[in-house]
């Protein structure tokens, strides 16, 4: 099968995928042997403007002025929507190949399942893909409520929160930062830090010159978390990791909606190794709030059920499930998935548009097997708006599950993957 993905043994071990066997493309050996069954895509949406806009302190943390956004705030941009667009094309490509849907298929209820969180940026996400998969299909966008609301599907909130569930998150939380704990991971981070106060120019911006006593909190490593029950893990506000989280959101969407790189960077030449320094803040926010392991098969639990039943439905072929980072994050956690760093991206783990994409086939001995991979356009491929194609791929990263084997042709028993699904379900259950 051209696209996705690969056959995997040569890649463990050799440890991380290279460049190229990240983008390799399947045998017609392992084409004729295995029969793609199905694929069940949990998609993060792809470039929005920020969530807060120039009035608010990210306005007011630096004297330049943000991008003029094609979007209102939170929402999806024209320029995501073409990207995203790109990346339909690409899955219908793939999938014609793969012998799954002719061209041109116009699909039923039974084999196509497409929703979205009820987020305008999701939504938007799901039709801009559907129009690039299908676009004779007539596909149908589920979504729960009327734009722009959080479905429980998709809303990371927490659903048990007993005190020994919080003693116990938090100390896999400070964890993540050794003997200093949270105060460790904001050390770790700290040259991150002065990168982004330096290219936002804080010393001159308006909150200096006013004496905003907010700037303290960018000197404040002690971040505290807040664990409550229905509601997101989130950062009281006051620290350094929960101010210039928004900062580093904003200017790495900023840098793919940007063509100009200097202008994106307020005047500054980065390297390509420095907009991952400031892409590293937020996802060390993400890290933190939702990759413990309590925590993530607490937030992750409906979206665990619901990819779960999909993988199970008889007549499904194909679902595509459009959330956000923190899906993606926390699901990874809660089936097990081994630490990783994703090649030609500056988001390392849930770059915007990327997909968890759960393939099952049916193997030439008739029984099931799976493969979990991320998808996502490199940002070469976001920045330049390359069309994408089997000759030329969008990113495919192979994901591995602590614990499970592969076979020779790289793919876990469908088995073993439904075990690990069962097990994340099974530890919510257990936690009081």
């Amino acid at each position: 099968m051209k696209g996705i993905l690969i056959t995997a043994i040569a890649l463990l071990s050799l440890g991380a995928p290279s460049l190229a066997s990240a983008q390799a493309q399947r045998s017609q050996d392992f084409k004729n042997k295995y029969k793609l069954k199905e694929a069940v895509v949990l998609s993060r949406h792809n470039i929005r403007s920020p969530l807060s806009d120039s009035k608010s302190d990210l306005g007011r943390m630096t004297p330049h002025q943000w991008t003029e956004w094609s979007a209102g705030k939170s929402e999806l941009t024209s320029r995501g929507g073409a990207l995203e667009t790109m990346m339909g094309q690409y899955f219908r490509k793939w999938l014609v190949d793969a012998g799954m849907f002719p061209e041109n298929y116009v699909p039923t209820a039974d084999d196509l399942n497409v929703i979205a969180n009820s987020m305008q940026r999701c939504i938007a996400t799901a039709q801009y893909f559907t129009s690039g998969f299908m676009p004779v299909g007539g596909v149908r966008v589920n979504h729960r409520y009327t734009p722009s609301k959080m479905d429980p599907l998709f809303n990371p909130q927490l659903t048990k929160a007993s005190p020994e569930f919080v003693a116990e998150a938090m100390a896999q939380i400070n964890a993540m930062g050794g003997k200093k704990g949270i105060v460790g991971i904001n050390e770790e981070i700290a040259p991150d830090y002065a990168l982004i106060t330096e290219v936002l120019d804080v010393d001159n911006s308006p909150m200096k010159k006013e004496n905003d006593p907010k700037l303290k909190a960018l000197d404040n490593y002690n971040t505290e978390i807040v664990l409550e029950k229905w509601a997101e893990p989130h950062m009281k506000a006051g620290s350094a990791m929960k101010e210039l989280n928004s900062a580093s959101d904003a200017f790495i969407l900023q840098y793919y909606e940007e063509p100009d790189s200097v202008k994106a960077a307020f005047g500054k030449n980065l390297t390509r190794d420095q907009w991952a320094q400031i892409a590293n803040i937020k996802d060390t926010y993400q890290d933190v709030l939702f990759t413990a392991p309590i925590v993530a098969v607490n937030v992750a639990n409906p979206l665990i059920q619901y990819m779960y039943d999909e993988l199970r439905s008889p007549d499904r072929k194909f679902t595509f499930l459009v959330g956000h980072d923190s899906n993606l994050s926390s699901v990874a956690t809660a089936l097990g998935v081994e630490e990783y760093e994703l090649p030609n991206a500056i988001e390392k783990k849930t770059p915007i548009g990327s997909k968890i994409v759960v393939e099952k086939f049916i193997g030439p001995d008739g029984e099931e097997y799976a493969d979990i991979n991320i998808v996502y356009q490199s940002v070469d491929q976001l920045r330049n708006m390359e069309l994408l194609g089997l000759d030329n791929p969008p990113m495919i990263y192979p994901l591995t599950l602590k614990g499970l084997e592969k076979n020779a042709d790289g793919l876990y028993s469908m088995a073993d993957l439904a075990a690990r699904f069962e097990q994340a379900l099974a530890a919510y259950d257990a936690i009081k």
